[in-house]
């Protein structure tokens, strides 16, 4: 374990960043706040509440900005297997909905020309 510390979404490092992290802190490369439960070292998703502080309050966005006292960095917060999932999925999305897109445009197309036929 190391006590660099990475960005839970993007993996970009925090480095730059002067501690203690504050509430409105982000990261440099994504902008996504650092004050949140997924950078925490108290996050789990194994425990219902995802949060193994026992008196902390519960927070039901784990990736928004919070004011948990509890809060220390996690350095293993980021989690690249995640990452690269996530990337996956983004672009199979972006390939299905700008197909999608690209359809209705020569929908449009063609329609206009079964128009003018009538004009």
């Amino acid at each position: 374990m190391s006590d660099a510390l990475y960005c839970f979404r993007c993996g970009d490092s925090l480095a730059a960043l002067t501690p203690p992290i504050s509430r409105q802190d982000v990261c440099p490369a994504c902008s996504n706040y650092l004050h949140v439960c997924r950078m925490c070292v108290y996050f789990d998703t194994n425990v219902a509440t995802q949060c193994l502080e026992d008196d902390a309050e519960e927070v039901f966005d784990k990736e928004k900005a919070n004011f948990c006292d509890w809060y220390q960095p996690s350095p293993d917060a980021f989690n690249s297997a995640g990452k690269r999932a996530d990337d996956k999925a983004r672009s199979a999305a972006d390939a299905l909905f700008s197909d999608r897109a690209t359809d209705v445009a020569d929908d449009d197309a063609q329609k206009s020309a079964a128009e003018d036929l009538f004009h």
